[in-house]
């Protein structure tokens, strides 16, 4: 990637990257002095995979790290076991250590997707808040740290408000979760000279409050800068990541590349040209006319198709992208080939499926006129013989010959040794599946 220190500002402006910053003016100075900055954003281990809405600061310190500055991604080993209460209307469950533990080993291998940990020149670092958190005694935190808030500030924040005025409150776990990030950053900005935070809109207060604290203890003159990103959300105003059947997560075990590809590819109209800007490293040069095209004949989907190849190879590698673009030429009439079972499945999920005794593929075989009214995709035996002789029935993807109407499955027919995908036209797709 090609931006520079200097311009960096510019081109996260351009991505709609920025909603605020306690101090833009001065942080473009300091960037222009050309020596790089460092910046952390936090990721709160509630869970062992990430999901798509936490590719917005992982993407943004990556920007920041090809921009030739150092990053800290820092796990919530500490604050985890708090819960921030911001964008929440109930408290989260707590999560006991070897919980954090293990989810903090699997978010550093997703983490390694975006982030360099190995380059000479920056390379990136994880940190664990409880690292240095759980040290602390209790008196001690409120002597060195409680005493630098203010409760009427603190009560002023967003999310504690919106939270004392829904019905079920707010517990003092989560009401002082701001002092513990706001003690992340002073203790970055004295160990490792971290001037920068960044974080979506929603922890503004908690930005705020650590660039209060490190003024407070180590001189107003110490630099230090918060930084949000909008939220991401859908053009009717809801939650971004969530589809249907849940959370679109970055682990391939819980949300496989092919559905990663088809949520980006599935985005809406009106979103996708903001989302090329977010969510990929292409350049202003190659989006700009993604954006015009996607203007002209938004029917063609060319940038929801750049824009799914992007995400999919950030996330994945590009052999999962190739898999998962053979996986989405599947329900086209693109042979099987050598799709694996997993992929297969995955699009099979899309379509009818029926149960079929294994019995009924024993010699002489089932008719595919009555498989074809099984799989609901005839209305009767001599349609479906009709369709066949019209060349328009499909087994496996493969055209049934015309000329054998009375052709017969058997197990040699079958997928994976279970299943058989049927197909009338171009689009009408049914899964037969053997016990």
């Amino acid at each position: 990637m090609s931006t520079t220190a200097t311009d960096l500002i510019d081109d996260l402006q351009w991505r709609g990257l920025l909603a605020d910053c306690t101090d833009l003016d001065g942080l473009r100075e300091r960037l222009a002095t050309g020596k790089p900055i460092t910046v952390y954003c936090g990721f709160d281990p509630t869970g062992d995979s990430l999901h798509v809405g936490h590719l917005m600061g992982q993407l943004t310190l990556a920007r920041f790290q090809r921009a030739g500055h150092h990053v800290i991604a820092l796990a919530g080993g500490a604050t985890g076991m708090v819960g921030d209460p911001s964008g929440r209307s109930s408290e989260r469950n707590l999560l006991t250590r070897e919980q954090l533990a293990h989810n903090i080993a699997c978010i550093k291998a997703q983490l390694s997707r975006l982030l360099d940990f190995n380059v000479a020149a920056n390379p990136a670092r994880l940190v664990d808040n409880a690292d240095w958190i759980a040290p602390f005694s209790f008196l001690d935190f409120l002597r060195d740290v409680g005493k630098f808030f203010s409760l009427n500030v603190m009560l002023a924040k967003d999310s504690v408000k919106s939270r004392m005025e829904g019905d079920g409150g707010i517990s003092y776990t989560e009401f002082s979760y701001q002092l513990l990030q706001a003690y992340d950053f002073y203790h970055l900005r004295k160990t490792h000279d971290c001037e920068l935070q960044i974080g979506g809109s929603d922890q503004w207060g908690n930005l705020t409050a650590g660039t209060d604290l490190i003024r407070k203890k180590l001189g107003h003159e110490t630099t230090a800068w918060g930084w949000t990103f909008p939220l991401i959300t859908k053009s009717d105003g809801t939650k971004f990541g969530k589809t249907a059947s849940g959370a679109v997560w970055l682990d391939a075990a819980r949300t496989s590349p092919y559905k990663l590809y088809q949520f980006f590819v599935n985005t809406e109209d009106a979103k996708v040209c903001e989302y090329l800007r977010k969510f990929t490293f292409l350049s202003r040069a190659e989006i700009e006319p993604l954006e015009a095209a996607h203007a002209a004949n938004p029917g063609a989907r060319e940038a929801h198709k750049a824009l799914a190849r992007e995400v999919t190879k950030l996330v994945h590698g590009e052999a999962a992208l190739e898999a998962a673009l053979k996986a989405s030429q599947i329900l086209f009439g693109a042979e099987i080939g050598d799709t694996t079972e997993e992929t297969f499945l995955d699009v099979a999920g899309e379509i009818p499926t029926v149960d079929l005794p294994r019995e009924r593929l024993a010699d002489p075989g089932l008719p595919l006129t009555e498989a074809l009214v099984l799989a609901a995709l005839e209305t009767s035996k001599g349609n479906a013989r009709k369709s066949i002789e019209a060349g328009g029935a499909y087994v496996n993807n493969m055209k049934s010959d015309p000329k054998q109407p009375a052709r017969a499955l058997t197990a040699a027919d079958l997928l994976f040794g279970k299943y058989i995908l049927l197909r009338k036209g171009k689009k009408s797709y049914a899964v037969l599946r053997v016990a």
